[in-house]
């Protein structure tokens, strides 16, 4: 029989026998079953069997102990031996799994009539190797662990030991990166285990740490059963809760915020659960401690909208489940009511949003009267949050009220209702101290919306509200709209009751896009009907431009957003037959016939006949205006869709002519060449080559309007050349003299006996240029001739030039304004050159170097003698613009980063020599711009070479001669000096807050600076001491409208930034040590420095230059004599004093 022939095969000698009988079987159809065999063993062969198994596993582990297998699988990973384990090793592992697979079997087998003692020390060997195993044996592990855990689930002798062994290592598992939710599903399985541990004991110690790990795990946080054995931990042991609520409350800063519903789950959980004492330590250690957080942290803490999420779960659970309400009372009332009245804002505003959350914070043991009087308190203290004098603290009170009348209102009385909305609408809602209170009135009246209670009482208070849409504070404004929006979907009221439609309209004419899109999402209905004729459609359209057409254009600005690209097509096409049956209608009038032809009866619209004439200038142009609004709106739509885009072009190109005809006013014209600029200029053949002949005809000094539309429909069409070729024509007569030009078949032909307009090409080229896309077209077309342009503009020098030498400065064809535009233009334009061109090798940059070169030779000799000489304004002027111009222009170039180290040394050589100059003032802010974009670019530069410490050398130079120039100026000509500061004022700023940035790279620049600031401050301040010619005169400055102005300036911008303050500071003190300011003045002056930069900020270095002066003011006082002014003594007794007072504060 099989049973006993098993029983023999269980020994020493008969492995092979033993691992056939354990191991899968490969034949499917052998009839061996060990569970089968089991079952059907006597129970004395039973308990044979387990003493032979167990013999069999102790002799087997005592051959090959557990420990050398590590020894064994680390030698051959020496040897670089291949996975596979030495025989014997095999073998022993082989004969251990099948010793499992006994025991698993085994299991089900055992009742109370077996000793299975045999088989219990069996399991506890099995149980002491598990920790011992590697990951090699990875199906054995998992093999004694079911063994332990259908041991567990048996409740047999020694249940504890097994199931605290495999506890751990399930808790180890579920905790690893690699873990899944089966392992998290196991460990719940095995939770009472738990309670075998004493929470005392050392052992103890590693469990704790895996539990309160499971704790910062997503993946216990996130499961079901994972959630339920973190609430059961809660019932360890009381000390336990409190290093579980330690560790979330360390964990919550980590955790994102969808997990919060799950970590109020699990302390939820755990509430229910526990019981006495572990009940107590539980409400008041973990959840009141989150009701004190949640009122006293901290807005930007990022933990404190996560305590108000957990709060919010138990606010939600007291309405549904029992016994909650009465615990939230009970942990609330020691500090709720009491964080209310607090003296800091934030905590109060913590505490109203708590309280508004979880009203009504009530027992539900309370009798009736109780119950009343508990509402009424709650509700006065309502009303004082809404009269509270913070802000932060009304707006959560109006969240509140909203929230609290909205869900209660049919339980509150109609008079309270009635005070808190009137409060909301009457006082709230025009709230002046506070645009965040007003704001917060219009985002949660749509709240109380939602309760169609409310809308008889809102429908009569709301439209004392309706001047809150023309509110200072755009946010304002939008909730407003939202508002209205919201009044629209609920049907609470009609929105133009409340808030009248000439309001809309003028809000909707002038506001920004976010309140402007709304309004026309409130009113888009009304003026474009999507479900009635589209008849209808343009009868809306003309009665929205005669009540405000501004406000028109804006609403069909943003109405594609509202409806499809087919209907905003549908109405353009409607809106040309209206504008073709006025057409029509103004012809039969003037020819008094009454005979229609075929296209009138097609296309007339009788409805609007009696309404328009094409006399009514202002509406016809509205109406082309829209046209145009309404065709770039769906532009990219018509893209891609070609059919509907050429039946468009189709239909507007075959009345577009016609159009032109009759409406000749400028402000028609203009909504009509935009119209025709949408289509291809063969389409509109008679217009499209008229267009040249429309700029050429525009006068001298004509507005931009009159030619932007037309130089704009060309870049459309890609006929921008003829466009630079017409500019070209003039320019060249005028800047190069040229009196006769051929022109080319391929060219656009330009009568020569038309005059000249250089201004007018000047225009033309500048704002093709100024304009990005106009800009991209002009530098789209053929290199050859933008360097024609470029070498036409350049002519511009010699006309310069020539004014420059000439007697009278307005001779000549050009005159000095075109002039100084023309260069302006070529220096700009050799810029977009180099950017364009530089990757084919063409310096274009190089022009602009000559044109430095030029400058320094031809312009800068009349700065120098405009010093000296009486004679030559005129000339001194328009040099000084042509510097001006060039230095713009070359600020611009370092500032993209075009311009390299030996162009800005060239440039600023060039500068040098003008801001030495006796009048070189001109130029400083446009040079300390050019300084700072410099320094800039320096931080993407190689600072180390000598080329870069020239330049960093000549820096610091130029702003020496700037600050002396300012100076002189000062000295000379005081208005003059006065003027010239506040036009550095914002340069000099830009420029020292780039050198405090970067002070890293430029740190000889940075020092130098500073040095430079310091010396004009001091030396400015001692001149003012010295100069008083009596005592009374004598008076120390000691704030900074005491200064005179150049220090003034310095110490004002020197103040704005706390770092420039602290190297200042840095700087002053070096300079006082090394003795560079020494004597009673200068130390004085330096004094006056240090008290001025006290008021304003507060540094420890303040109190050290003190002490320093002090020293070298009483030095300076002992070695006076007698010849010593009495003015230095005053000065020397008086700071000494100062500086007492200073250092005993």
């Amino acid at each position: 029989m099989k049973h006993e022939s098993f029983l023999q095969v269980v020994s020493k000698e008969s492995i092979e026998d033993f691992l056939r009988y354990t191991q899968s079987p490969k034949n499917t159809f052998d009839p061996f079953d060990l569970n089968e065999l089991l079952q059907e063993l006597p129970r004395k062969q039973k308990e044979v069997l387990w003493e032979k198994l167990m013999r069999l596993l102790t002799e087997t582990l005592m051959e090959n102990p557990v420990e050398t297998w590590q020894r064994v699988e680390d030698d051959e990973r020496n040897d670089y031996m291949e996975a596979e384990r030495v025989p014997e090793m095999k073998q022993t592992v082989a004969v251990i799994e099948g010793v499992v697979a006994v025991v698993t079997a085994s299991i089900p087998a055992v009742d109370e009539t077996v000793n299975y003692k045999a088989l219990l020390e069996c399991v506890f060997v099995l149980n002491g190797i598990l920790p011992a195993l590697s990951e090699p044996e990875k199906i054995l592990q998992g093999a004694i662990q079911r063994v332990c855990e259908m041991w567990w689930e048996k409740g047999l002798e020694g249940k504890e030991q097994l199931g605290k062994t495999l506890f751990i290592i399930l808790l180890r598992k579920s905790l690893n990166k690699a873990a899944t939710g089966a392992d998290v599903v196991r460990l719940w399985n095995l939770h009472q285990t738990l309670l075998c541990f004493d929470y005392d004991s050392e052992e103890s110690n590693e469990v704790k740490d895996l539990l309160l790990q499971c704790f910062m795990s997503i993946k216990h946080i996130k499961k079901e059963e994972g959630r339920r054995f973190l609430s059961f931990l809660f019932t360890w042991n009381v000390n336990f809760i409190k290093m579980i609520h330690g560790t979330v409350k360390n964990q919550l800063q980590f955790f994102p915020r969808f997990l919060m519903e799950y970590i109020s789950e699990v302390y939820f959980r755990a509430w229910k659960k526990v019981s006495g004492e572990f009940l107590e330590i539980l409400e008041h250690d973990c959840i009141q401690d989150f009701m004190h957080h949640g009122i006293h942290l901290p807005r930007s803490s990022p933990v404190h909208c996560k305590v108000r999420e957990m709060l919010s779960y138990f606010h939600k659970q007291s309405k549904v489940r029992q016994g909650v309400e009465e615990m939230l009372y009970r942990l609330y009332q020691p500090i709720l009511w009491r964080a209310l009245k607090a003296r800091n804002s934030e905590v109060r505003s913590n505490a109203a949003f708590l309280f508004v959350d979880a009203f009504p914070v009530q027992d539900p043991s309370f009798n009736a009267e109780e119950m009343d009087n508990e509402i009424q308190k709650q509700f006065e203290e309502l009303f004082s949050l809404l009269e509270d004098p913070h802000p932060v603290v009304r707006s959560t009170g109006i969240l509140g009220v909203t929230q609290i009348t909205a869900k209660y209102w049919e339980m509150i009385p109609p008079t309270i209702l009635a005070d808190l909305l009137k409060k909301l609408t009457g006082e709230l809602a025009c709230d002046t101290s506070s645009a965040d209170v007003r704001c917060s009135v219009f985002k949660c009246l749509p709240i109380i919306l939602d309760n169609k209670l409310s809308h008889p009482l809102l429908e009569q208070l709301l439209p004392a509200v309706k001047h809150s849409l023309h509110d200072n504070s755009e946010k304002v404004r939008v909730a407003f709209v939202d508002m209205l929006l919201k009044i629209k979907a609920t049907k609470a009221a009609k929105f133009w009751k409340i808030c009248p439609m000439e309001h809309l309209l003028a809000r909707l004419e002038v506001d920004s896009r976010p309140v402007s899109r709304r309004i026309v999402n409130l009113l888009f209905n009304s003026f474009f009907p999507i479900n009635q004729p589209e008849d209808v459609w343009c009868e809306r359209c003309v009665t929205l431009i005669q009540m405000n057409a501004a406000a028109a254009r804006k609403f069909y600005q943003y109405a594609y957003e509202y409806t499809a690209p087919t209907n905003i097509a549908k109405l353009m096409l409607t809106i040309r037959r209206c504008l073709n049956a006025c057409i029509q209608k103004a012809m039969k009038e003037s020819l008094d016939d009454d005979d229609d032809d075929d296209e009138s009866e097609k296309e007339n619209t009788s409805v609007l006949n009696n309404v328009l004439s094409i006399n009514d200038v202002a509406s016809m142009a509205s109406l082309l205006e829209i046209t145009v609004i309404l065709w770039r709106s769906i532009r990219k739509a018509l893209d891609h869709n070609e059919e509907a885009k050429d039946y468009a072009i189709r239909k507007f190109a075959s009345v577009l002519p016609e159009y032109f005809k009759v409406f000749k006013d400028e402000r028609c014209v203009t909504p009509l060449v935009i119209l025709a600029s949408f289509m291809p200029p063969a389409a509109i053949p008679t217009f499209s080559y008229g267009v040249i002949s429309r700029l050429r005809n525009i006068d001298n000094g004509a507005d931009q309007s009159k030619y932007t539309s037309l130089i704009d429909c060309m870049c459309r069409w890609g006929q921008v050349g003829h466009v630079m070729e017409l500019a070209c024509d003039w320019l060249s007569d005028t800047l190069t003299q040229r009196k006769n030009i051929k022109t080319t078949g391929r060219r656009v032909r330009i009568n020569v006996t038309h005059e000249s307009k250089p201004a007018l090409a000047v225009d033309y080229i500048e704002y093709l240029l100024t304009h990005p896309v106009n800009r991209g077209c002009l530098l789209s077309v053929p290199k050859k001739k933008l360097k024609k342009l470029l070498k036409i503009l350049s002519a511009a020098k010699e006309v310069l030039g020539s004014i420059l030498k000439a007697t009278d400065a307005g001779s000549g064809s050009c005159n000095q304004a075109t002039g100084l535009r023309a260069f302006s233009l070529f220096c700009r334009l050799s810029i977009h050159l180099q950017n364009k061109f530089s990757e084919e090798g063409e310096d274009c940059l190089s022009l602009l170097k000559e044109t430095g070169a030029w400058i320094e030779s031809q312009v800068v000799p009349f700065i120098l003698a405009s010093g000296q000489e009486d004679g030559v304004p005129n000339h001194s002027n328009v040099s000084e613009l042509i510097i001006q111009v060039y230095l713009t222009v070359c600020k611009d170039v370092i500032l993209v980063g075009l311009g390299d180290l030996t162009f800005q040394a060239q440039l600023l050589d060039m500068a040098l020599s003008v801001v030495k100059a006796e009048r070189g003032g001109f130029c400083a802010p446009v040079l300390l711009y050019t300084l700072k974009e410099i320094i800039e670019a320096s931080s993407t530069q190689n600072t180390e070479t000598d080329e870069a410490a020239n330049l960093f050398h000549a820096i610091q130079t130029i702003f020496q001669k700037v600050l002396q120039c300012v100076a002189r100026r000062l000295k000379k000509q005081q208005e003059e000096g006065i003027q010239l500061i506040h036009s550095i004022q914002m340069p000099l700023g830009e420029f020292i807050h780039a050198v405090q940035c970067w002070h890293s790279s430029c740190p000889a620049v940075h020092q130098s600076v500073l040095s430079t600031l310091l010396a004009a401050i001091v030396a400015e301040i001692n001149y003012v001491l010295q100069k008083a010619s009596s005592e009374k005169d004598l008076t120390m400055p000691k704030t900074i409208s005491d200064l005179p102005p150049l220090s003034r300036s310095l110490v004002a911008i020197i103040m704005k930034s706390v770092n420039v303050v602290r190297s200042f500071l840095n700087e002053l003190m070096e300079c006082i040590l090394s003795k560079e300011i020494e004597g009673i003045f200068s130390l004085t002056a330096t004094l006056c420095i240090v008290i001025i930069i006290k008021g304003k900020h507060k540094t420890s270095l303040l109190k050290d230059i003190a002490t320093v002066i002090q020293r070298n003011l009483i030095t300076c006082k002992d070695a006076a004599t007698e010849e010593s002014s009495s003015t230095e003594r005053i000065l020397c007794e008086s700071s000494l004093k100062i500086l007492d007072e200073f250092l005993n504060l």
